[in-house]
């Protein structure tokens, strides 16, 4: 046995005989404490002073690690994940193998951080947060850390979402992917070839701070009179995001923000979809994206006749069509990404600067989930109120483009109207 836990016991044993000693009780039950004090304390002191010197002794032999280590598991779903995934999607947004998987991308970047807390509890509090929309004192208080620490954690790992995980999770297709791409949005479609992507744009509310002046603060005032910023986002069949941008305030619209798109400068200058060229009455038709009458016809983003379904029978043919590959790509994807992470439907509870990486980070993690094969959060799809807005209009410098996608439609209009009537 240990020398010092000898010691230790030793003095106690005497200590216990002098209490139990006649003359020490009566002593002890005596109105006189000094009696007591000068008899029992150098037996009492020794007992400690052992006591002490056997812990230090045992400190210095299996020293406490100055951090936690990396990967304890400090919430009770992540120290017992449980077997239903559901209870932990419902604190998450995602499935354990999910987080599992995004832990091990993150871990080393988030390591090098020095951040207060470890990396799965790190990821666990920005996902609760930005799942559930809840603001940094509300997690502060559940966490026992400051709110400051709270904002920090979840700037860091959005931060890395956004920038780290981005070009491997959002992808323009190419190759082999953009050619099944395009198979399958005709099958969905209903008989239009050569679509790569739909698009659409979608606000997000954000709380300005205080000091935002009266002319800042309309330029991101939205219709509904909520301030916002607005995501533009493309997504393939599987409603999978490959190209997203936030740059423009709430009040711009569609058309305004597509042009000030790193996208749009690579369309117009013919930098992507280049494969998969197939040829409709005589037209070459390259890979194409379909948006609503709110963005501007030109050659690679195609749009509908009419709003209203008062055009001829072959026109209306190819604005259902066209509607139905926009409805089961772009429209379900942002329906998916604002059902999974609540912090876009509730308001952006974050810095204005972190805005943008904030919504990137809540897409990365939405294309994941769907590569994993995620169900659909509860309630399915968040429904977006429709906005309504004028047809946009080509600018001077987009008119070869305009000219282009009018003879390209009613192309490709006339071939659908053709084939599903040989069909009949």
């Amino acid at each position: 046995m240990d020398p010092s836990l000898l010691l230790v016991l030793s003095n106690l044993l005497h200590l216990q005989n002098h209490l139990d000693n006649p003359s020490t009780t009566s002593l002890l039950s005596s109105s006189s404490p000094s009696s007591t004090s000068s008899s029992a304390a150098p037996l009492l002191f020794f007992a400690l002073a052992s006591a002490l010197s056997y812990a230090s002794s045992s400190l210095l032999r299996h020293p406490r690690p100055s951090s936690p280590p990396s990967h304890s598991h400090h919430h009770p779903l992540l120290r017992s994940p449980p077997r239903d995934d559901s209870l932990f999607r419902r604190s998450f947004g995602l499935s354990f193998p999910v987080f599992s998987t995004l832990l091990d991308h993150l871990h080393p970047h988030l390591s090098r951080l020095s951040l207060p807390v470890p990396s799965d509890l790190a990821l666990s509090i920005s996902l609760s947060r930005l799942h559930l929309g809840l603001s940094p004192l509300s997690l502060s208080r559940h966490h026992h850390l400051h709110p400051y620490l709270i904002s920090k954690i979840t700037n860091s790992v959005t931060r890395l979402l956004s920038t780290n995980l981005y070009p491997d999770y959002v992808k323009i297709p190419a190759g082999h992917r953009l050619l099944h791409t395009v198979h399958s949005f005709k099958d969905l479609s209903g008989g239009l070839p050569n679509i790569c992507g739909a698009i659409d744009g979608s606000p997000i509310k954000i709380k300005l701070p205080s000091s935002t002046t009266a002319t800042s603060a309309a330029a991101f005032r939205r219709h509904g009179g909520h301030p916002a910023v607005l995501l533009q986002a493309v997504a393939d069949h599987r409603a999978i995001f490959w190209d997203v941008c936030i740059r423009a305030p709430g009040s711009s619209d569609d058309a305004s923000h597509l042009r000030e798109s790193a996208l749009y400068g690579r369309l117009t200058a013919g930098e992507i979809l280049q494969d998969a060229v197939t040829t409709v009455r005589g037209h070459h038709v390259r890979p194409y994206l379909v948006g609503d009458w709110c963005y501007p016809l030109m050659s690679f983003l195609l749009t509908p006749f009419t709003p209203n379904g008062t055009g001829t029978p072959a026109r209306n043919r190819f604005d259902e069509a066209l509607m139905r590959a926009r409805e089961v790509s772009v429209v379900r994807a942002i329906g998916l990404l604002k059902a999974r992470w609540g912090i876009l439907r509730k308001g952006l509870n974050v810095g204005l600067d972190h805005a943008p990486q904030t919504v990137a980070a809540c897409c990365v993690l939405h294309n994941m989930c769907q590569v994993a094969g995620e169900p659909e959060p509860e309630g399915g799809p968040w429904r977006e109120p429709e906005e309504s807005g004028t047809p946009a209009r080509a600018l001077e410098s987009e008119k070869s483009f305009c000219f282009f996608g009018e003879r390209l439609r009613q192309a490709l209009a006339d071939d659908l109207q053709e084939k599903q009537q040989r069909v009949r």
